[in-house]
């Protein structure tokens, strides 16, 4: 079956426009619409328009509320709640930023805990606004159960992306946005979808058996990468994104989500620095660009983001090629 070429724009009021059929206003679409058109213009397919089902799917249940209006409290100076009142991530995200902005920039350092919303994104969108404005950021966000702990034999975590981003003055930050499995769960969701075996060491079957067959592992659980390094890293998102700013782990979260195949809620984690105000003076960029250049030094090597950065600059020219059995499934919606 051959590919659909479209222009970003027509991606960005695809998803717009099937939202709103499903009940999201203009804002709620708007900004869902938005992130899924960066992860299709960037060549994070998995992230993109093949995740536009399982955000009507949430619409329809009435899991999420797509009239939702997220509000911002100032708990502390440095801490700036948002809660999504039950809203998709990236409508929280796009409420919260300019405040959390403006406390980084004042304190040095500020944390943003969302609570009450549905994360099923990319986090590196979540970031790149808030590098653009000269900060560094972190983000991070559970699931439901679908990773093990080093050791054990019955899935606990979720996948439990991390996102860094470094700002670049003058050019695109730097942002690695990486699941703590070792592949994003989907990842393993296309391979299925498209009848393609995964490497070995990614997965069990729904009896704990190592498997490379990517259906089997969707009935079973992932792994985390590194072994007890990369499940330590996948324990702490549990903490930071759950415990810490009053939210749910991810057993918590799978406990009452309906399974009606889209994100649960839960909450997210971000903070984000200001290097002129924490180093004392503004030679950070310079420095950094420093220790870049030594690695571009090295043949075969590249920064995180640079590839994103090149699909982009590509799909705004040439368009993006969108999987014509996603679209079918859009169109049967």
């Amino acid at each position: 079956m051959s590919n659909q070429v479209m222009t970003v724009e027509a991606i960005r009021t695809l998803a717009h426009d099937t939202l709103k059929k499903f009940g999201a206003d203009d804002l709620n679409a708007a900004a869902v619409a938005k992130t899924i058109t960066k992860a299709e213009r960037d060549g994070c397919v998995s992230h993109g328009l093949f995740r536009l089902p399982g955000y009507v799917a949430t619409l329809k249940s009435g899991k999420v509320d797509g009239n939702a209006r997220p509000t911002v409290k100032s708990l502390a100076p440095a801490v700036v709640q948002v809660n999504g009142h039950n809203c998709f991530a990236p409508s929280a995200v796009q409420e919260g930023r300019a405040a959390l902005i403006e406390a980084t920039n004042t304190c040095g350092i500020a944390i943003m805990p969302m609570i009450g919303v549905h994360h099923f994104a990319a986090l590196w969108p979540d970031l790149e606004e808030i590098c653009d404005a000269g900060l560094a950021a972190f983000a991070c966000v559970s699931y439901k159960p679908s990773v093990i702990p080093a050791g054990g034999k019955k899935a606990l975590y979720g996948t439990n992306p991390i996102a860094f981003g470094w700002p670049r003055p003058g050019k695109s930050p730097m942002i690695f946005d990486m699941a703590t499995a070792v592949m994003a769960r989907g990842e393993v969701g296309i391979a299925a979808r498209d009848g393609h075996a995964i490497p070995d060491g990614v997965g069990v079957d729904a009896d704990g058996n190592p498997t490379s067959d990517p259906n089997e592992i969707l009935k079973g659980a992932l792994l985390a990468f590194g072994g007890y390094k990369g499940s330590s890293i996948s324990m702490m998102v549990e903490l930071l994104a759950g415990a810490m700013i009053g939210e749910s782990f991810s057993f918590e979260a799978a406990i009452r989500d309906n399974s009606d195949g889209g994100p649960p809620q839960g909450g997210e984690f971000l903070f984000a620095i200001n290097p002129t105000l924490v180093r004392g003076n503004d030679g950070w960029g310079d420095h950094a660009e420093g220790f870049f250049d030594k690695i571009y030094e090295q043949d075969g090597t590249r920064l995180p983001g640079d590839r994103r950065y090149q699909n982009r600059a590509k799909h705004d020219r040439d368009g993006v090629e969108v999987s014509q059995i996603i679209l079918d499934k859009i169109k049967a919606l």
